[in-house]
């Protein structure tokens, strides 16, 4: 397999390329980030949320935060409630899969930050066949989540007529998908596009243990319904900084880490406890995992060697979940089953 020459990150990333020097994406992108004007870009930023107080005048709320309780999250209620002092409605489609630090930080973030708070929560013998049906349809066990946290906070800036959704990480962040310069446009079709693959509908006609009426919390708004709605990605315009901002929000708020299996670090989807699954299908079916991410990220920059990047990795990656457990009990496949499906998905990878 072929390796970015400076970070540890394959070809096998979803649209991963390299320049002519062997260097991925998300490496130039992390350079990108050295060169870009940060102040004109907060500039931006600040003329969206004013244009969005404006368009929001009927509205009780001037925008959406999609919120998990995770890092990301936390950080995005943080600048968009203390720093701009938005009128902002806090939305979590819920995984039904909350650990423990989990829904402790997601309860700390709505007092903290003092805004009202959406919660759906999906049924689990709904959740536990689309975890079945997800293996299959996209080779990973969390279609419900990718589709969910995108098409479940449309419905409610449509349904309360809100102008803005605010998102945290750039997608240029980590993966090969885009770049600073070049960044992915959000849209009614962004997370189907770059996550869940398939719409509702698809699913709904592929499993016939799957009724179509249960899916409405994961159907889009129409396109014309849609409009004048926007979303954006703070990551796009200011300078990100993980480490920095996971500091921060323990320290200022007293948010909580939690151990995973599958990466030394402790702060990645920690509000989720089949995290782990979902890295261990991405390393079947992609041959990395999150140590591969975490590792890569920590590479460029400069807090860990190349060598000691790929040491880590093979000490974290290839690691099976004791959370594959629960995911084989609840969907009804035996090891063989998973591992017969991700080698099939890992060879459309191969050719693709």
């Amino acid at each position: 397999m072929k390796y970015c020459t400076r970070c540890c990150m394959p070809e096998t990333v979803e649209g991963n390329q390299f320049d002519e020097n062997g260097v991925c994406l998300a490496c130039l992108s992390y350079d990108q980030k050295d060169s870009i004007d940060w102040e004109q870009r907060q500039k931006g930023l600040e003329r969206i949320l004013e244009a969005a107080k404006i368009m929001a005048s009927d509205s009780p709320y001037d925008c959406i935060v999609p919120i998990s309780g995770g890092k990301d999250s936390t950080w995005q209620l943080h600048v968009i409630t203390k720093v701009y002092n938005m009128r902002t409605l806090a939305v979590t489609f819920s995984h039904n899969w909350f650990s423990d630090a989990g829904k402790k930080n997601l309860e700390n973030a709505i007092e903290k930050f003092n805004v009202d708070h959406i919660m759906f929560t999906p049924n689990r013998s709904l959740v536990n066949r689309l975890a079945k049906a997800s293996l299959t349809a996209i080779g990973d066990a969390c279609w419900t989540c990718h589709a969910g946290v995108g098409a479940f906070p449309l419905k409610v800036a449509v349904d309360w007529n809100i102008p803005l959704l605010i998102w945290g990480e750039s997608i240029a962040e980590s993966s090969g998908r885009a770049t600073y310069e070049d960044h992915a446009t959000y849209d009614r079709d962004y997370f189907t596009e770059q996550s869940a693959k398939l719409t509702a509908d698809d699913i709904a006609k592929e499993y016939e243990y799957i009724d179509p009426r249960e899916l409405a919390c994961f159907q889009f708004p129409a396109y014309e319904d849609m409009e004048g709605i926007v979303g954006i990605h703070l990551g796009d315009y200011m300078r990100w900084d993980t480490e920095a901002q996971v500091d921060f929000i323990k320290k200022e708020y007293g948010w909580l880490e939690d151990d995973s299996e599958k990466t030394y670090k402790r702060y990645k989807s920690v509000e989720c406890k089949m995290k782990d699954v979902h890295d261990h299908l991405l390393y079947l079916k992609r041959g990395f995992g999150r140590a591969s991410f975490d590792a890569s990220a920590d590479v460029r920059a400069g807090r860990l060697s190349r060598e000691n990047g790929f040491d880590l990795i093979q000490r974290y990656d290839p690691v099976r979940p004791k959370s594959l457990d629960t995911y084989k009990e609840i969907t009804g496949y035996s090891e063989e089953d998973i591992e017969e499906v991700m080698a099939e998905w890992a060879e459309k990878v191969r050719n693709a």
